[in-house]
C-alpha cells in the first residue's frame, strides 16, 4: 500500500514501555525511602502503595489523559497512606519517577532509520498518543525524536482518548491527507487498531516479539497488518 501519512502511537511502539516503568517506580521508591516512608522498605509494599494510587486516579478521571498522570497516582497514594495531602512529597515522587523513566528510554530497533526513510520518501509523520502533553514531549526529546514528526497530538489536547475518532481525524486534517491514504501504527488493539479501523485507516499492529491471536479478534479489532520488526514498515508503505 502506498501512503502519504503514517500516524504512530508512542508508548510501547517507538520504545519499550515496561523497563521504563520499572525504572521509574524504582526511582520513586528510592525517593520515598529517602523521605522516611516505611512502605518503601521493599518492592512489594511499594508496589501496593503505587497501585492504590493508580487505581484511585483511574477511578476518578477514567477515560481522560489525566488517568495516566503519575502525579495523580502519587497524590492519591500518599493521601491514602497518611490521611492528608502531601504536596512536597507528591512532587518529589512524581519527579523521581519520570527522571528514572526517561533515563531508561531507548528506541526500538530500526525506529530511527525507518522514520528517516519514510521522511525521505515524502511521507508525513505524526504522533497520536494517550497521555498528558508535557511528559509526551519530554519523551520525544529524550528519544532524540523532537524533530522527527510533522504533527504531535496528545489526548490531553484533543479532550478524548484513542479510539475516539478525533485522535485520528485531527492529524489527518492538519496533514491534509484523506483516510484512504494514511496508516496507523500502534501496539494497542483497543486504542490504535479499533480507532483506525473505525474510520477506514490502514491499521498496523506492532508488537515486538509477540504473536497475538489475531484469529480470535472480532472484525473491528483485526489489524490489516501485524509487524514484529519495525523495519518491515518501510516495505509495507511503498
Amino acid at each position: 500500500m502506498t501512503v502519504d501519512a503514517v500516524l504512530f502511537d508512542l508508548d510501547d511502539t517507538l520504545y519499550p514501555y515496561a523497563p521504563c516503568n520499572e525504572a521509574g517506580k524504582a526511582a520513586a521508591r528510592t525517593a520515598a525511602g529517602d523521605r522516611g516512608y516505611e512502605f518503601a522498605a521493599n518492592p512489594d509494599t511499594f508496589e501496593a502503595f503505587y497501585q492504590r494510587g493508580r487505581h484511585g486516579a483511574k477511578r476518578d478521571v477514567a477515560g481522560t489523559a489525566a488517568s495516566h498522570h503519575r502525579l495523580l497516582y502519587f497524590k492519591h497514594a500518599l493521601e491514602a497512606e497518611t490521611g492528608e495531602p502531601q504536596p512536597e512529597d507528591t512532587l518529589a515522587l512524581a519527579d523521581a519517577y519520570w527522571d528514572g523513566y526517561l533515563e531508561a528510554m531507548t528506541l526500538e530497533h530500526d525506529v530511527q532509520a525507518t522514520l528517516e526513510t519514510l521522511r525521505e520518501d515524502g511521507i508525513s509523520l505524526a504522533i497520536i498518543t494517550n497521555l498528558t502533553t508535557r511528559i509526551q514531549l519530554r519523551k520525544l526529546t529524550a528519544l532524540g525524536l523532537e524533530h522527527a514528526f510533522d504533527f504531535v497530538l496528545t489526548s490531553e489536547e484533543a479532550g478524548q482518548e484513542k479510539p475516539a475518532s478525533v485522535m485520528f481525524t485531527l492529524p489527518l486534517a492538519r496533514l491534509e491527507c484523506p483516510p484512504s491514504r494514511a496508516m496507523v501504527v500502534g501496539d494497542s488493539i483497543p486504542a490504535d487498531i479499533v480507532g483506525a479501523n473505525a474510520i477506514g485507516l490502514e491499521s498496523v499492529l506492532y508488537c515486538a516479539g509477540d504473536d497475538p491471536d489475531v484469529a480470535a479478534l472480532s472484525p473491528h479489532e483485526t489489524p490489516d497488518h501485524h509487524l514484529q520488526a519495525f523495519g518491515e514498515l518501510t516495505d509495507l508503505v511503498r
